[in-house]
């Protein structure tokens, strides 16, 4: 499992994906809200209440 942490232009953290042990990778903002869910065995982005938002990874649109 691995942290990547995004930031904006001046440094400050808006949030991080992890990848977690299943394959699956979560964001959370900066203050530990979950955000979304991209699964690459469907290759789907899912917000926080599972509603699909596209195929692909697209996680940091959700921040």
């Amino acid at each position: 499992m691995s942290d990547q942490e995004l930031r904006d232009k001046n440094h400050n953290l808006l949030g991080k994906i992890k990848t977690l042990s299943n394959g699956k990778s979560e964001l959370r903002d900066r203050n530990n809200n979950l955000k979304g869910i991209y699964d690459p065995k469907s290759n789907e982005t899912r917000d926080r209440n599972n509603n699909l938002v596209a195929k692909g990874n697209m996680l940091t649109t959700l921040l």
